[in-house]
């Protein structure tokens, strides 16, 4: 960036400026980042505006991305061709007579289904319209009905195939096939906490509990679960073994899924089919607008050299690993607040990356607490978007809920302390299978 007319500070103010100013007007995150773009390209004489076009294709021009509609879509098809039926079957044998059996049930499905979609926002939509008119029914609170199906849809983006972990690949240039194995302990530690902490309410608010299932009713309900259970195996084996890349398993497990749908379980009829494919194009369209834009936004912090100029008096507080670790966590979790993960790691990944890799820090440890930190945003407002689709869904104000999301939330920020100060819990599965992958 050499004979710039900006500073790097004012330009930083014009695009951040501009950009929280626009949020505030409640113009949708994508367009907003676009937008903050045009003053920055228009004043630079080296600029124009067709450069925002330009790094908005080059997003765009990714392999790799071509994932994210591919794992939509194999989540819509497993809705509608009644694979997610069978799993609600299987986990109410595995947890149906735990305290607050139906919530225990929506996190153990969570966990499964978090396997095969990739997207927290789906999960959350799918879970919501099953989970909570069936908890009304038996007495549940509705704060606490929205609060547990919103904070277990995160676990979508934490355990393998995850969007997010597609894009922080692509874009920061980090093995996938090392996320997915990293972040298989923490996903099902979090899980592990939800379902303790239903446990707590559902004793304290006497919370009903279905009768035990005999061991043939687990083992019917595994059998006829296989099925839909090696999809998970397919999409995350065959990129950590190399047989196809992330964007290929994805497509075989589309295939692998309407397989499923229309010839084994045979529950999808072609307008079942039509709908998938309508509903994967909506989610899709407004994932990968939010990428073209922030890559351009990202692209002009990277030309003035903001980065390095926002990051350069954190040298001197001497930080080590961990407190790193720590501050990285804080600012992905305030900024989770207010921005979708995908535009956040795009633009807030970038900035941090330089200080982490000062420090030492493995890029996959950087990576899982960066997205386990923005996975939390999904259920903190202002913005938390699993939180306003349930919250939507079950007819009730987000201020209902929020009492008990974040005490939910409380025992989840324990197991990103954990990751922070031992990160074995990311990079232990890594390590073991394919220690290559790590830095």
């Amino acid at each position: 960036m050499t004979g710039a007319v900006l500073s790097p500070g004012f330009a930083a103010l014009i695009l951040f400026g501009l950009f929280f100013a626009l949020l505030i007007m409640r113009v949708p995150v994508a367009f907003a980042l676009g937008l903050a773009c045009l003053p920055v390209l228009l004043i630079e004489p080296r600029l124009s505006a067709m450069t925002l076009v330009q790094e908005t294709f080059n997003a765009y021009n990714s392999f790799i991305l071509l994932a994210v509609p591919f794992f939509l879509l194999t989540a819509n098809l497993m809705n509608v061709g009644g694979i997610t039926d069978r799993l609600v079957r299987l986990s109410r044998s595995m947890v149906g007579h735990f305290p607050g059996g139906l919530a225990q049930i929506n996190v153990v499905l969570s966990i499964f289904f978090a396997g095969i979609s990739g997207s927290s926002t789906a999960d959350a939509a799918s879970q919501s319209k099953i989970f909570i008119e069936a908890q009304r029914k038996e007495g549940y609170d509705d704060g606490f009905s929205v609060a547990i199906t919103a904070v277990s849809a995160v676990l979508a983006v934490i355990i393998p195939p995850s969007i997010l972990m597609i894009v922080w690949g692509g874009v920061l240039t980090v093995s996938i096939g090392a996320l997915f194995l990293a972040g298989i302990i923490p996903g099902l530690l979090i899980g592990f906490v939800q379902m303790a902490t239903v446990h707590v309410y559902a004793k304290l608010r006497k919370y009903p509990t279905y009768p035990r299932s005999s061991w043939k009713e687990l083992i019917v309900a595994l059998a006829i679960s296989i099925p839909a259970l090696t999809t998970p195996f397919i999409i995350v084996g065959g990129k950590i073994f190399g047989w196809f890349t992330a964007t290929e398993s994805a497509c075989i497990a589309v295939l692998y899924a309407g397989a499923l749908s229309l010839l084994i379980y045979r529950e999808m009829d072609w307008k079942g089919l039509n709908y998938a494919l309508l509903d994967t194009g909506k989610l899709a369209a407004v994932a990968l607008f939010c990428v073209g834009t922030a890559s351009a936004f990202g692209w002009l912090l990277a030309y003035y050299q903001i980065p390095k100029a926002l990051l350069s008096g954190f040298g001197s507080w001497g930080m080590g690993l961990t407190e790193t670790g720590f501050f990285i966590a804080a600012v992905f979790l305030v900024v989770g607040c207010f921005l979708d993960a995908i535009p956040a790691i795009i633009i807030v990944g970038s900035i941090l990356q330089p200080l982490a890799k000062a420090v030492g820090m493995d890029p996959v440890h950087f990576a899982m607490i960066g997205i386990v930190s923005l996975a939390f945003g999904l259920v903190t407002p202002p913005y938390g978007l699993c939180l306003m689709i349930s919250c939507s869904i079950a007819g009730i104000r987000m201020v209902d809920a929020l009492k008990d999301t974040l005490i939910m939330l409380l025992p989840m920020l324990g197991v990103l302390a954990l990751l922070i100060v031992w990160p074995q819990v990311a990079l232990f599965l890594p390590s073991l299978i394919s220690p290559e992958f790590l830095r």
